[in-house]
């Protein structure tokens, strides 16, 4: 076989080769912005592919899923002295006579652990039941110096209320020391009862508080309870408060600096921060002008970015959200454009690695067929 012969038969081989590895397909990370797009276009398709503009910025941006109801922000403070069922009361009790009914010859006698009974009574020696929970100290004190005023001259009573289990509130989580707390002069406030509990335990950008308060329950971040100072809500007794970590997620796929599931790092998250927290583009395969955003969409959302694209049938829709950073309105656009929980971020391949794939794989096989020709010739 002649030197020309053998040459017109290796490109013959060479071009089989190669059409094999076209009819098979090159190893990719996932459909290219054309595939999306023909997938999107087949007639019993449920998926929808929409362009990101101001309008979709727009329909799309979530509205807050936070914040106290009325009946939260509008509880007034207790007051510091309010005794409440189960404190504990501090009495101290003179009279003016040598032998009088309490006191011995020092003329004072203490009752230091004095309990608030489930229906708000205590008992005084000689003064009788009397009702303490919903009154101050002092309202207390001048009831008993009324009582034992009938019995002993010019009675001298004081009254303090110490730190007891009536009036508390739980404080579970992410916080430095979960425990109850009583609500007491320096804890009567929602920042200052997490305060007392050592603070959150969670970076505050991710930090989600939610307050028990009977059946109604409510969750605010924790930076918002600084940044609007309605939020620092007072306490009720009872009151449950739970410290959480922001569980939201997405999930970065293709051609981006990780391909992972990815935690949420601040409230709103933009598809250009998205980006940043997995490495952003990669520089050698991403395609800027293929940036797709999977969602699935509640019907009232979906039925105003697809206007009249959806059939007419109502239910969650299936929209891929595409957003182009090759221009500055394009990445204006991804910076508003909000990441919501479960999304997923692809990124496609630029066009030319795919045409590099394959040179490279006919380069290769060149070479191989060239190293059997070498070894046959021997």
């Amino acid at each position: 076989m002649n030197t020309s012969t053998r040459n017109v038969m290796r490109f013959a081989g060479l071009v089989l080769l190669s059409a094999s590895l076209a009819s098979c397909g090159l190893p990719r990370s996932g459909p290219n912005k054309q595939d999306i797009f023909s997938g999107a276009a087949v007639d019993d398709s449920n998926v929808h592919v929409v362009e990101v503009d101001d309008r979709i910025v727009q329909l799309t941006t979530p509205p807050s899923q936070t914040g106290f109801p009325k009946s939260f922000l509008q509880a007034r403070v207790l007051g510091s002295d309010t005794i409440a069922p189960g404190d504990t009361l501090s009495l101290t009790i003179w009279e003016n006579v040598d032998n009088g009914l309490l006191a011995g010859a020092g003329g004072a006698v203490a009752l230091d652990q004095v309990q608030v009974d489930g229906d708000g009574m205590i008992f005084v020696p000689f003064a009788g039941e009397i009702k303490a929970a919903g009154h101050t100290p002092d309202q207390v004190r001048q009831k008993i110096t009324e009582n034992l005023a009938s019995q002993t001259p010019d009675p001298q009573v004081t009254v303090n209320r110490l730190a007891g289990d009536g009036a508390t509130v739980s404080v579970s989580g992410a916080v430095g020391q979960q425990g109850i707390f009583a609500i007491e002069r320096p804890t009567r406030t929602l920042t200052a009862m997490l305060a007392t509990a050592g603070g959150v335990a969670v970076a505050p950008e991710i930090a989600l508080v939610t307050v028990f308060r009977g059946k109604t329950q409510a969750t605010v971040w924790f930076q918002d309870i600084f940044a609007k100072p309605g939020y620092d809500i007072a306490m009720r007794s009872g009151d449950r408060i739970l410290v959480e970590a922001d569980a939201r997620t997405y999930t970065a796929l293709g051609a981006t600096g990780a391909q992972r599931r990815v935690a949420f790092e601040s409230q709103d998250l933009n598809a250009v921060q998205a980006l940043a927290q997995v490495g952003g583009l990669s520089g050698y395969s991403a395609d800027p002008t293929g940036i797709f955003v999977f969602r699935t969409e509640p019907d009232p959302v979906a039925q105003a970015v697809l206007q009249d694209q959806t059939g007419g049938l109502p239910g969650p829709k299936r929209i891929i959200y595409l957003l182009n950073l090759s221009n500055p309105q394009g990445i204006f656009l991804a910076r508003d454009f909000i990441i919501r929980d479960g999304d997923t971020l692809y990124v496609t391949e630029a066009p030319y690695l795919q045409w590099t794939k394959s040179l490279n794989a006919f380069i290769g096989s060149l070479n191989t067929a060239n190293t059997f020709n070498t070894l046959a010739g021997n």
